[in-house]
């Protein structure tokens, strides 16, 4: 868990490299949870036609994120999570 202002407000696709099984992309959705006090990242396989649900990466008001699925692995989480934090659009 990483703590951090996130501010990633559209769908984007993010590149998981995997230890085990081919790389992969995902698409990551922002949604804001019914509290309105977690930002929510819904996570899917990015080209299927119906996407596999991947779980989602949530952050508190304060930054810190934790993952919520049972689909990728520790490192991959992190990878989700580091990206999402790190991103910056390009214009």
């Amino acid at each position: 868990m990483i703590m951090h202002k996130t501010a990633l407000t559209h769908e984007v696709k993010a590149w998981i490299k995997r230890k085990h099984g081919p790389d992969e992309v995902v698409r990551v959705v922002p949604d804001i949870e019914n509290s309105g006090m977690v930002l929510c990242y819904q996570l899917y396989t990015a080209f299927d036609q119906n996407p596999d649900d991947l779980g989602r990466v949530l952050f508190d008001a304060e930054g810190y994120w934790i993952y919520d699925g049972e689909v990728l692995s520790i490192a991959e989480q992190e990878q989700v999570a580091r990206f999402i934090i790190n991103y910056t659009e390009v214009i």
